[in-house]
C-alpha cells in the first residue's frame, strides 16, 4: 500500500493577524500587573520611557475601574510629580491623565486630598494650548461639583481666572467661563472684588455665543448676593444685559434675563432697568414658545411693577400677561397671575 505523504504545519500566520504595535506607547505587563509596571516606569529617568507609559496609562483609565485601580495604586502622588517635568510632552499628557481621573468620583477625591491644585495652577501660563486646556477641563470638572467649587474659592484659583480670560483662546475661554460659573454660584465675592464683572462685560461683544452664553451665566451667579446686585448696578453692567436680551443665543436671553431678575430684587437695581428700557424685550419673551424663558421675563416684569414707574408702564399690558393664564405650564400661569396681581395693585 503506496505511503499517503504527511504535510508538516508551516509558520504562516492567517492574514490580519499579527500584532500591531504602537511605539508610542509602553506594553503593559498582563492583568493587575500592568498598573504597578506603568507607575515604576513613570517614576524612571528615561523620557521616552515616561511619555510611552503616560500614553497608555491615558488609554487605561478610560475605563473607570482602572480609575479606582489607579487611585488605589498611589498614582495621584507621582503624577503630582510628573506635573513639573522639565519635558512639556510629558506635563501636557500628565494634565490628560488627571482630567480623566477626575471625572471620576475617586478620582476626584483623591485630587483633593492630595493637594494637587498647586502644580496645576502653575501650569495656567504654560506655553502649550494642549497643557492649557487640559488644566482647565480638570479645574472646571472639579468645579462641577459644591465641594470642588468650594475648594477652588478657598485656594484663591478664582482671581486667577479672572486675570486670564482676556486674551485666551476661545475653547480654553469657555472652560474658563465655566468653572468661574460654578465658583462664583458657591461665593460671588472673590469674582467680584478681582474685577470680575468688567470682564465678563467684555465677552458680552465677542462673536461666539458659547463665550457670549459663558459670560452671562457668570453674572448671574454674580448678581444672586446683596453686593452682586450692588456691583451690577454700580459697574452699569445692566444696560449690556438689556441688550444681551436681544441676543440671537436664546441661552444668552435666558441667562441675561436671570441676571436682570436678580438685580431688580433691588431699587436701585428696578430703576436702572427701566431706564436701561427692559420692558419692551421682557414683553417679547413673555409670548417665547420656550417656557423656561417666558417664566424668566414674567418675574423680572414683576419685580420691575414693586414700583410705581414700573407699575404705570406695565398696566396697558395687562391683556397680554392675561393670555398666558391658559398657558399648558402651571408655571406659567403662577408667574402670570402673581405679575398680573403686583401691577394691578393699588395703594
Amino acid at each position: 500500500m503506496p505511503s499517503v505523504p504527511v504535510r508538516m504545519a508551516g509558520t504562516r500566520t492567517p492574514e490580519g493577524s499579527s500584532p500591531v504595535i504602537d511605539p508610542a506607547k509602553a506594553p503593559v505587563a498582563y492583568g493587575n500587573r500592568a498598573l504597578p509596571q506603568l507607575k515604576m516606569e513613570l517614576q524612571g529617568p528615561q523620557l521616552l520611557i515616561r511619555q510611552q507609559a503616560l500614553a497608555t496609562l491615558c488609554d487605561l483609565v478610560h475605563e473607570p475601574g482602572r480609575v479606582y485601580e489607579a487611585v488605589q495604586t498611589g498614582f495621584v502622588d507621582v503624577l503630582k510629580d510628573l506635573l513639573k517635568d522639565t519635558d512639556s510632552v510629558v506635563r501636557v499628557k500628565t494634565t490628560e491623565v488627571f482630567y480623566l481621573l477626575a471625572s471620576q468620583n475617586v478620582g476626584r477625591e483623591a485630587f483633593l486630598s492630595s493637594n494637587v491644585l498647586g502644580p496645576l495652577v502653575a501650569l495656567l501660563d504654560h506655553p502649550v494650548d494642549a497643557c492649557r486646556k487640559n488644566t482647565h477641563r480638570v479645574l472646571k470638572t472639579i468645579a462641577e461639583f459644591p465641594t470642588g467649587a468650594a475648594y477652588l474659592v478657598a485656594q484663591g484659583v478664582v482671581p486667577r481666572l479672572v486675570q486670564q480670560v482676556v486674551g485666551e483662546r476661545e475653547d480654553i475661554r469657555v472652560l474658563m467661563l465655566n468653572t468661574l460659573t460654578s465658583c462664583v454660584w458657591v461665593d460671588a465675592l472673590p469674582g467680584l472684588l478681582s474685577g470680575g464683572l468688567p470682564v465678563l462685560c467684555q465677552q458680552l461683544s465677542d462673536p461666539s455665543p458659547d463665550i457670549r452664553r459663558a459670560a452671562t451665566a457668570a453674572m448671574v451667579g454674580m448678581s444672586v448676593p446683596l453686593q452682586g446686585k450692588v456691583y451690577m448696578c454700580e459697574e452699569n453692567v445692566v444696560p449690556l444685559l438689556v441688550s444681551s436680551l436681544s441676543d440671537s443665543d436664546p441661552g444668552v436671553i435666558s441667562n441675561a434675563t436671570a441676571a436682570i431678575t436678580y438685580t431688580a430684587v433691588t431699587t436701585k437695581g428696578k430703576h436702572q432697568v427701566l431706564q436701561a428700557g427692559a420692558i419692551c424685550p421682557l414683553l417679547r419673551l413673555v409670548q417665547s414658545e420656550d417656557w423656561a424663558l417666558c417664566g424668566n421675563a414674567l418675574r423680572a416684569l414683576t419685580a420691575l411693577a414693586e414700583v410705581p414707574s414700573g407699575r404705570q408702564r406695565l398696566l396697558e399690558h395687562i391683556p397680554l400677561l392675561e393670555s398666558c393664564l391658559g398657558h399648558p405650564h402651571s408655571v406659567i400661569q403662577r408667574a402670570a397671575a402673581t405679575a398680573i396681581s403686583v401691577i394691578s395693585w393699588t395703594p
